[in-house]
């Protein structure tokens, strides 16, 4: 009945404990954080390394499509090909690859061979978080699960914040270039690492003589244009656009097919009913919910203090560093401990309500706003962030039947990118239709010309006179005009926290709906005894 289940929801998962898992450890710390630090910094640093690659806007964007949506191609199929090549197959020589072509990417100018080499980067960089992630799945003992689940959890919330100071340092003091550089030194170190922490596994030729090759192209290329046309669709106005609804569509239709590959293949890589149960359903959309709950962090402030309040990442980099990095690394240990002492579920609780607050604190936001007024705001949302991924992940892993973790990892790996990416997109959407509905709304008091108005114009043109008599109304017209666009704007990030906010309530109330997760590795004590005994739980 085993073998009949294993062939029915996908290649059996386990793999050798190993016999450094300090190393394992490093790797996943390593490889987990590399590729959440390079894609934050890519996304802070791209208006200057615009300028530093001679590009140009559409250019740059398609640059940054290109890079992600490789990895979304090639995330889901990584646990598969680590269960059939071995982890150091994996995740060793690319590392090695990825070095070089990070050496080479800041001293390319011809956008074709640029565009190349960010290709094969995303594709590399695809590799390292489902890879590390199987690297507990399959070789790190029991015990080491939950310190190492919690690093793979918090390169989140830490890459987020930290990496708006990494960007401002690089930029401010050693230059740009080691924004790609950094890597010729971690990449390798984390493949040693990868070496020294996994054993050595034979090539599981029978599992590649069978493999479902269709279903993992299938399922990368269609999540890889739905991501495409996500990221293009506010740049080019969505259905509007031929190339978004080609994408959509396309993506859509690769994905159907998929679904309809793995119930009819004899043997597939990842049949659905590895997530159809009610807990991890939940839970699936308990991580979209976060990742929208999230965008206060990982959006909104740093975009207001960027694109509204004109500030360098080098000025805003202490704020991130100290309000909410350090934070997240300090309450870290206390979540682990939570985790083992109580329900995973009251631990999420903290956690959403820390961006439920921050999101509420936001709607208080006005143009008259510093970095430093941003602090409270951080320190909420660094609560959310660590008290936040680490216990999603450990109800996840303790309602899924780990020896079929290939092809759940092929669903989270899914879902991680995927809403993330529509969480970014509903965003950025949101905020666009928001500011010009604000725009308009205050514009139209404008254009009525009340005393207020009439007030406002003659002190502005009061101002302008000296300086140019002729020019002074137009002036203080255009200057009128500024005003209301910054407070439209304003107005649109207001929106924006309160959307996240009620995503952090739609999350609670989710959550609501979980039910306690059955025995295993990450069962409390208090949750076992309940278990054993549900009279107990009954009476009290």
């Amino acid at each position: 009945m085993a073998t009949s289940n294993a062939i029915d929801l996908g290649p059996v998962s386990t793999g050798a404990v190993t016999a450094r898992p300090i190393f394992a450890v490093g790797a996943v710390l390593l490889g987990s954080f590399l590729a959440n630090f390079d894609s934050r910094l890519f996304s802070i640093a791209l208006p200057d390394l615009r300028g530093a690659f001679s590009l140009g806007f559409d250019q740059a964007s398609w640059l940054s499509t290109a890079t992600t949506a490789m990895q979304i191609l090639i995330a889901p199929a990584v646990a598969w090909l680590a269960t059939a090549f071995g982890l150091r197959r994996v995740l060793g020589i690319p590392s090695l690859v990825y070095a070089v072509v990070s050496l080479l990417m800041p001293l390319m100018h011809h956008y074709s061979t640029l565009m190349a080499l960010n290709i094969v980067r995303g594709l590399l960089l695809g590799t390292f978080v489902p890879a590390t992630l199987m690297i507990i799945f399959r070789n790190l003992p029991l015990r080491w699960w939950l310190p190492a689940i919690a690093i793979y959890g918090i390169r989140v919330g830490f890459s987020l914040n930290f990496g708006v100071a990494m960007v401002g340092f690089y930029e401010s003091q050693i230059g740009w270039q080691w924004l790609y550089w950094q890597d010729v030194v971690i990449a390798p170190l984390m493949g040693l690492f990868v070496y020294l922490g996994t054993p050595a596994e034979p090539i599981n030729r029978s599992l590649v003589r069978n493999a479902d090759w269709g279903g993992m192209l299938l399922l990368g290329a269609g999540m890889a244009m739905i991501y495409a046309g996500l990221d293009q669709g506010n740049r080019l106005d969505w259905l509007s656009s031929g190339t978004v609804s080609a994408l959509l569509t396309g993506g859509a239709v690769l994905v159907v097919l998929f679904l309809v590959n793995e119930a009819f293949v004899a043997k597939p890589w990842a049949e659905a009913g590895v997530i159809l149960s009610r807990n991890i359903g939940l839970n699936l959309v308990m991580v979209i919910l976060f990742s929208l709950a999230s965008l206060s962090n990982s959006a909104l402030v740093p975009n207001f203090l960027l694109g509204i309040a004109g500030l360098r990442p080098v000025q805003i980099s202490p704020l991130f560093l100290f309000a909410a990095a350090l934070p997240i690394l300090a309450m870290v240990p206390l979540s682990i401990v939570m985790v083992r002492a109580f329900d995973a579920r009251y631990v999420l609780i903290i956690g959403l309500l820390g961006f439920f607050g921050a999101g509420m604190l936001g709607t208080q936001l006005t143009h008259e706003w510093t970095a430093v007024d941003f602090i409270p705001l951080l320190l909420l949302q660094a609560v959310g962030h660590a008290f936040s991924l680490l216990p999603i992940i450990v109800i996840m892993l303790s309602n899924s039947d780990r020896q079929h973790a290939t092809a759940f990892s092929a669903y989270l790996q899914v879902i991680r990118l995927g809403g993330a990416e529509f969480g970014v997109a509903l965003m950025s959407t949101w905020l666009r239709v928001r500011e010009q509905i604000h725009s308009n709304l205050l514009g139209l008091h404008v254009s009525n010309g009340s005393s207020h108005v009439s007030d406002m114009l003659a002190r502005l043109t009061t101002g302008f006179a000296p300086h140019d008599l002729s020019e002074a109304k137009g002036r203080a017209m255009a200057t009128l005009a500024s005003i209301v666009q910054r407070e439209a704007n304003v107005l649109s990030y207001i929106d924006g926290f309160r959307l996240t906010a009620w995503c952090a309530v739609a999350a609670l109330i989710v959550l609501s709906g979980m039910t306690a997760a059955p025995s295993g590795p990450f069962t409390t004590s208090s949750q076992r005894r309940l278990q054993r005994n549900p009279e107990v739980g009954s009476r009290q």
